[in-house]
């Protein structure tokens, strides 16, 4: 069956809390030197540039990096932590609105071989894609794919028609953001499908 794409329309919405909401359940495709691989989103982190102290911060460490920002919504954002880790984001809204979506977890549904491989592993456990950087090696996904468009051929997205309730979205404050504050580390803008065992560890 052929399944809709994500428009970059669906990215440029004002609201990015409800942009990594509606990301659940939605499937994340990479298609990297002809391999194919693809994700059921289960895990995601909203960041905005209005009241999340953690992306002002951001902004202001990595300012020239973070001119991937400053595009319209739709473009892949994605840089290293660690000196290792690739973090997968979305830029959202218009370039005007420096607001992300962090794609945290998937569950693997194609090319999970490939993944195996990528990540060393023997079988497919939750350690395969469950956290920004594991999921991005498994995806293949690089900083060299920084700006590219999110609806093209080689990084998009699907609609496969299921929606998450919001009985089944699990809110909590997000990973790794003590050094913003309290207030920023305590925003509930981490969202997981409630019982998926493809999460990332929950804090």
């Amino acid at each position: 069956m052929i399944y809709p794409k994500l428009s970059a329309a669906f990215f440029q919405r004002p609201d990015v809390l409800q942009i990594a909401r509606d990301l659940l359940g939605k499937h994340l495709y990479t298609n990297i030197d002809g391999v194919l691989t693809a994700g059921r989103i289960v895990e995601t982190e909203a960041y905005r540039h209005e009241g999340d102290n953690s992306l002002t911060m951001h902004l202001q460490r990595k300012r020239q990096q973070a001119q991937g920002l400053h595009v319209p919504g739709g473009h892949a954002y994605i840089y290293t932590v660690y000196n290792r880790h690739a973090l997968f984001n979305i830029a959202t809204h218009d370039a005007e609105h420096p607001d992300a979506v962090l794609i945290r977890a998937v569950e693997p549904t194609i090319g999970i071989p490939e993944m195996l491989h990528r990540r060393g592993l023997p079988a497919a456990t939750r350690a395969l894609t469950a956290g920004p950087g594991v999921l991005s090696q498994a995806l293949g996904i690089t900083p060299a794919l920084t700006s590219l468009a999110v609806t093209g051929d080689v990084l998009w997205f699907e609609d496969h028609g299921e929606e998450i309730a919001p009985a089944d979205i699990v809110a909590s404050s997000r990973v790794g953001l003590a050094y913003a504050g309290l207030e920023a580390a305590g925003l509930p803008w981490r969202f997981r499908v409630l019982g998926s065992p493809w999460t990332s560890p929950a804090k």
